[in-house]
């Protein structure tokens, strides 16, 4: 299976940890690891956490990445009202020899969002 697939639904709430997850195969994830990214609405992405789960500078402790074999994952602690955003994974794929991207691989986005209560959504993630 090409691209990368994240879980559709996740419930959290302020000052909570969530943990978002990422899985590919051994052409992506498993090879080279998983960048991670976060966009809010009306603004381009910033990158959390490089393929070698390095933070680059200016990014807040709370956000954590790691990799388990074929699944890449980020940690947010203390959610905060900022949070709020939508969450991308990215790997390069060796067997395309290119980054995935949504549109081509089926990567999907997990929108985090910091106050009470839950509504899921297909495709997506949301704290409420």
């Amino acid at each position: 299976q090409a691209g990368l697939t994240q879980p559709s639904s996740v419930s959290k709430d302020l000052r909570q940890t969530a943990t978002l997850t990422c899985t590919g195969n051994s052409n992506n994830v498993g090879n080279q690891g998983a960048a991670w990214l976060q966009q809010h609405q009306g603004h381009a992405p910033k990158l959390l956490s490089h393929r070698n789960n390095n933070r680059p500078s200016g990014i807040s402790e709370r956000f954590s990445a790691s990799r388990s074999g074929n699944t890449a994952s980020l940690t947010i602690t203390g959610l905060q009202p900022e949070d709020e955003a939508d969450y991308y994974c990215s790997a390069w794929d060796s067997s395309l020899s290119a980054h995935t991207v949504p549109q081509i691989s089926g990567e999907m986005r997990q929108k985090l969002k910091s106050s009470p209560g839950l509504t899921e959504h297909t495709g997506t993630s949301q704290f409420y």
